[in-house]
């Protein structure tokens, strides 16, 4: 019977299957199970869509990617702008004024019953405003199973699969961790595991196809599945292999270097270690803190992803000890793209300008170039 962690690869007679996924119980840590494929990570969320009455753009209009954090803003001084994540814009809609935009709603969402006017804008320019909007309720969609194959299973679950009652089958919270190439783990993603199906696997013997729940389970989106594949491989050996990539991927691409810098010891240097920084390609805020990261911590390497993770950065365990000095070249580019940002109210800030403010209070000599 496996109890905690098991290693990243469980031999049988016939076949070593590699551990690149691990269901593990999140209450006891015990381990349901270990396999080398999952097949339903990457998918399309359940996106909520507001009709926008009465657009106005601004003159650089709507892109269809909107932005990975867009803020709706409402003339009503008394309420909060709220947060749409990962936005799109869809067309408008022939013969009226209407736009329609898509995104993952943040937990607080709109007021209730708020009609009125909104403003939009993702962080550093004006999107547009609308006379009124309201929430269109798109139709349930039943999401495909995730599907582990090929998995050992370890004893626990064998005789929760025999019993094959209702409550058996809820194996209530788990955690599916997911190592790299070189075995390293690199995310987990936390779900309800809920089995609704397992057969026989064309893997191996002794091995299963396990279907969970889909529904109960946040997946990947898909346009991030190269970059996940590109870090399934194993980390980056250079900086800088993110520049090609546009925003929106970049973010994705931040996201599983945060994910896996919060699950490793960082050896932090000693004090007076001179760093530098490539400031190139920071052309959009998701770049900042990807080059910042790689400049601390090299290659991959994680260093905040907001003002309030970067003061934590500084003052806590991540690879730098104050005070310490860094030279950040090309920081032109940096100044040219991130000096007029907007708060989520609509208020214009300098992020350049509150960057080099934290790394200086976090005992960080900036020299720039």
């Amino acid at each position: 019977m496996w109890s905690g962690h098991d290693s990243a690869v469980h031999e049988d007679e016939n076949k070593r299957v590699s551990a690149r996924y691990t269901l593990t119980e999140t209450e006891n840590g015990h381990v349901w199970g270990v396999c080398a494929e999952a097949e339903g990570m990457f998918r399309e969320s359940q996106r909520g869509t507001y009709e926008l009455f009465g657009w106005v753009p601004e003159e650089s209009g709507v892109p269809t990617w909107v932005g990975s954090r867009v803020w709706l803003v409402p003339d009503d001084e008394a309420l909060d702008a709220w947060l749409l994540e990962d936005a799109e814009g869809l067309e408008q809609l022939p013969g009226t004024d209407s736009l329609l935009l898509t995104g993952m709603d943040d937990y607080e969402g709109p007021p209730g019953g708020h009609r009125g006017r909104v403003r939009l804008h993702d962080g550093h320019r004006w999107l547009g405003s609308c006379r009124e909007f309201t929430r269109v309720l798109s139709p349930e969609q039943v999401p495909p199973p995730l599907v582990l194959r090929g998995l050992a299973q370890s004893d626990q679950l064998r005789v929760a699969l025999m019993k094959g009652t209702r409550r058996a089958l809820d194996l209530e919270e788990a955690a599916l961790e997911i190592r790299d190439g070189e075995g390293e783990l690199l995310t987990d993603r936390l779900l309800w595991a809920t089995v609704s199906g397992w057969r026989p696997s064309a893997c191996g013997a002794d091995l299963i196809d396990l279907e969970l729940d889909g529904g109960r389970f946040t997946p990947v989106p898909e346009y991030a599945r190269p970059i996940w594949e590109q870090w399934l491989s194993g980390p980056p050996d250079a900086v800088n292999a993110w520049a090609g990539l546009d925003t929106r991927r970049r973010g994705a691409w931040h996201d599983l270097v945060r994910e896996r810098a919060c699950r490793r010891t960082h050896c932090d240097r000693p004090t007076g270690h001179p760093y530098e920084l490539d400031g190139q390609h920071i052309t959009d805020e998701p770049a900042l803190y990807l080059a910042l990261g790689e400049a601390i911590n090299g290659p991959g390497g994680y260093f905040g992803g907001c003002l309030a993770a970067l003061d934590d950065c500084l003052r806590g365990t991540f690879g730098y000890t104050a005070p310490a000095t860094l030279l950040w070249r090309d920081a032109a580019t940096a100044r040219e793209y991130l000096s007029h940002a907007l708060t989520p109210d609509g208020q214009p800030y300098d992020l350049f300008s509150a960057v080099l403010e934290a790394l200086d209070q976090g005992g960080m000599d900036v020299t720039l170039a």
